[in-house]
Formats: C-alpha cells, sequence, structure tokens
C-alpha cells in the first residue's frame, strides 16, 4: 500500500510529487531544497546553512511519518559545486551518527531556485 506523507514543517511541493511516499516499510523522501518552510525563501546563502536547513527539512518528513534519522537507510546529497563536500559533510555528521546510511553525494550542473544543495533520503523500519 502507498501512502502519501505531508507536512507543514518542510516546504511544500513545487510541482507533481510528494514530499514523501511510505509504501510498505519503507519511507521514500523526494529531494529538500534548503528552502525555510515559514518563510519560503533559503534559510541561509552558505553551505552549511543549507545544508542544515534541507536536512530540518527531512528531520520534519520524518517525524510526520512516524521514523526518526536512524532509519535512514540511503541518502543522496546534490551539490551545485563539488567543493562544497566538505563543508556538507561536517553538518551532515551531525544528523548521522553510528550506524551511517549508505550514501551518494555529487556535483551537478544547476539545482532548482540556485540552491547549493538538495538532499533525498530512504528510510525504513520494522513496522
Amino acid at each position: 500500500m502507498k501512502q502519501v506523507i505531508a507536512t507543514a514543517n518542510a516546504p511544500a511541493a513545487i510541482g507533481p510529487y510528494s514530499q514523501a511516499i511510505k509504501a510498505g516499510e519503507t519511507l521514500y523522501i523526494s529531494g529538500q531544497l534548503p528552502i525555510d518552510p515559514a518563510t519560503g525563501e533559503f534559510a541561509a546563502q552558505d553551505i552549511q546553512g543549507q545544508t542544515e536547513q534541507s536536512l530540518k527539512n527531512i528531520g520534519a518528513i520524518l517525524e510526520e511519518a512516524g521514523y526518526a534519522f536512524p532509519d535512514v537507510v540511503k541518502v543522496t546529497v546534490l551539490l551545485a559545486d563539488i567543493a562544497d563536500f566538505g563543508p556538507m559533510n561536517q553538518v551532515y555528521a551531525k544528523y548521522f551518527t553510528g550506524d551511517c546510511p549508505a550514501r551518494a553525494a555529487f556535483a551537478v550542473r544547476d539545482l532548482p531556485k540556485g540552491a547549493r544543495v538538495e538532499i533525498e533520503a530512504v528510510a525504513w523500519r520494522k513496522g
């Protein structure tokens, strides 16, 4: 069974997609831009602040679905500039400790709205 997950504590979808989809015991979270849901604007211009906001958005979606960061099994990080990898990773490490999820991180040509980072995640927990 497929269930749409949505929360006002993360930016609303701006296209034909959902913030997240729960399918069985797996939660698929769409790429999260560093948008503050209260203002609709980027929370920061630097990569650290943008990474922090993207992860806060993921946290809000996880919480809405009844999951938490330790349930995340796979993350994909898209960067507008691979030079931002180190500073992004410093912030990322605050959210994922212990048994960290699998991850891919790579640079792309452009991200929506001129963001410096976009992060998507997949979470799983036994129901």
